[in-house]
This record gives C-alpha cells, structure tokens and sequence, in this order.
C-alpha cells in the first residue's frame, strides 16, 4: 500500500469501505486500498480503450453507487442526518444522482456516459467528492428544517 497521505483520509477509507461491501466473493481479501480502489482511475491510456458510446456493466454502475454512498456517510458523520443517496441510470448510462436528507435534495448530480465513470486520480476523486460534500452541507445549513423532517 502506498503512504500516501490521502489513503489516511475520511472520504478515501469510505470508499474502500463501500468497495468491501460489494465484494461478496473475497476477491478484495488481503487487497490494500490502492488496488482495490484502482478502477475509479481513469488513466488517459485507459479512456482511450473505453469506446465513447457504450453501456456501463454491472461492475461500473455498482462503483458509481459506491461513489455516492460514500458521500452520503460522510454528510450522515457530519450532520448527524440520515442522508439517502438514489442513483438513477438508463441502461445507455444516462441519468441522476440524489442525495436527500429528510425531504432535501442535498446532492444533485447529472451522470453521463457512466461506462467511462473515473478521475483522473484518487486526488482528484477525493476532491469531486469534497465539493459535492460542502454544497451538500451548506445546503443542510441552509434549510434545517426541510432536513430535519
């Protein structure tokens, strides 16, 4: 595993988190989180191997999800708020994710050509989600009672 400090950080050891619990096989076990993590980035090489039209597999979308619901456990530590995320596809890749918290849209977040779904780097990953996860709480402090409900 590699000592990259940002392996040490919330949004990171969610994800890892939220990839064990899609592994109902063990193929994870023994895994570090670099390895198992490694598909969210999308290398240049790689993009260019993804043709430009096409539909996600199983696997994709289950990491999308992932994606998500990290976030969501992350707005839950920080708001003490049950927050529900709700990822939304066609079958071409096209589609929504939410995240409520009671009866607020903290999250909103078009999702196109899902089949290419990456960052280019875990850095980059953890800072989508950082942005997603403060507009998400100024939204909460924004409208306390509308989460509260």
């Amino acid at each position: 595993m590699s000592t990259d400090p940002i392996f040490e950080t919330d949004f990171v050891k969610e994800m890892a988190r939220q990839m064990r619990a899609l592994d109902t096989y063990g193929t994870y076990a023994g895994w570090g989180v670099d390895q198992i993590l490694d598909p969210y980035v999308m290398t240049k090489e790689r993009k260019a191997a993804i043709p430009l039209v096409g539909d996600p597999d199983e696997e994709t979308i289950a990491r999308v999800k992932a994606f998500y619901n990290a976030i969501a456990v992350l707005i839950e530590k920080e708001c003490k708020l049950l927050a529900v995320p709700l990822v939304h596809l066609t079958h071409e890749g096209f589609g929504r994710a939410l995240i409520t918290v009671g009866k607020l849209v903290a999250v909103d977040k078009t999702l196109r050509d899902v089949h290419r779904f990456g960052f280019a780097s875990l850095s980059k990953m953890k800072d989508e989600a950082d942005k997603l996860l403060a507009v998400a709480l100024e939204r909460i402090g924004q409208h306390p009672a509308v989460a509260g409900l």
